[in-house]
């Protein structure tokens, strides 16, 4: 029996989702912390991230398939391949951008994910986004123009459009999780963090000097790429695509926390009225949704 076929979707409790997604979103607000922490080029930290995270999932799915675990890659298929390539450019133009721009810019066009999302799930699978989430897309739309434009100087256009390019892809894989929730993608997970870290390896330009710095590697790719991927994988298979994406937007508020009281990167005063207008329309357009939800029964 495979990892996920053991809870179908039909059955499994919605607050597993929940929980594995807000786990996820907790996760990878680390990120900019580690890309700070960590003295490396961008090749480098893609390379260890993905070797790390890659050897994290296989455990955890060696853990659960045994000797089964070669047929639990060949049931991914062709969307499988497809999710791990969306999935690996993603996380690459997520590491790269927060190298280039600020974290709190990264943060807030990331919150944008549960619009774009909304979109495209209209488009693939004809799913009419609710007025909440249409008054909310416009506001976090707006909270997004006014980081960037009054931001400027504390982020880089390029970093910007890469982090941009990296919410259109979460997007597009949290559909796609939808659209084909019998697939089983953990195993998809697992090779989507390593193929940045093959295509990286020889782009490498510097390498860990100490013990510290290879903890951190460690911490960072485990913690950051293999469980934070794994719980997202499996939790969105049990959520509606807005709700998935609704909770990985709660990263924003926590991304710039994190590198604010480890290094003092505070945000500007343009990122954090950005960040709250963006806030407000996720946690209102959640809150929204769950009024309705309980209204209906669901």
């Amino acid at each position: 029996m495979s990892i996920e076929g053991s809870m179908p979707a039909a059955y499994a409790p919605r607050h597993i989702g929940v929980a594995l997604v807000t786990a996820s979103a907790i996760l990878w607000s680390s990120a900019g912390y580690f890309t700070r922490a960590v003295p490396l080029d961008i090749a480098a930290l893609l390379f260890w991230r993905g070797l790390f995270g890659a050897l994290a999932s296989l455990a955890f799915i060696l853990a659960l398939e045994g000797r089964n675990t070669w047929r639990s890659f060949r049931a991914m298929g062709w969307i499988g391949l497809g999710f791990c390539l969306l999935s690996s450019l993603g996380m690459a133009c997520f590491v790269a951008s927060l190298r280039l721009t600020s974290v709190a810019h990264v943060s807030i066009i990331y919150a944008t994910v549960p619009f774009v999302g909304a979109g495209l799930a209209w488009l693939v699978m004809r799913e009419r986004a609710s007025v909440a989430v249409l008054v909310a897309s416009f506001f976090a739309v707006a909270g997004v123009a006014l980081t960037v434009a009054g931001g400027s100087a504390q982020g880089s256009l390029i970093g910007d459009v890469l982090a941009l390019a990296m919410t259109i892809l979460v997007a597009a894989f949290v559909v796609m999780r939808r659209r084909f929730p019998d697939v089983p993608l953990v195993p998809a997970a697992c090779l989507s963090a390593l193929v940045p870290a093959l295509i990286s390896a020889p782009l490498m330009s510097s390498w860990p000097t100490d013990g510290r710095e290879v903890a951190m590697l460690v911490a960072f790719g485990v913690s950051n790429m293999g469980l934070a991927l794994v719980c997202f994988t499996i939790g969105a298979k049990f959520i509606p695509a807005a709700q998935t994406a609704l909770i990985g937007a709660l990263e924003t508020p926590l991304a710039p926390l994190w590198v604010w009281l480890a290094f003092g990167e505070a945000p500007g005063m343009a990122a954090l009225a950005g960040g709250g207008m963006v806030l407000l329309a996720v946690i209102g357009s959640m809150v929204w949704e769950g009024r309705a939800s309980t209204a209906k029964g669901c």
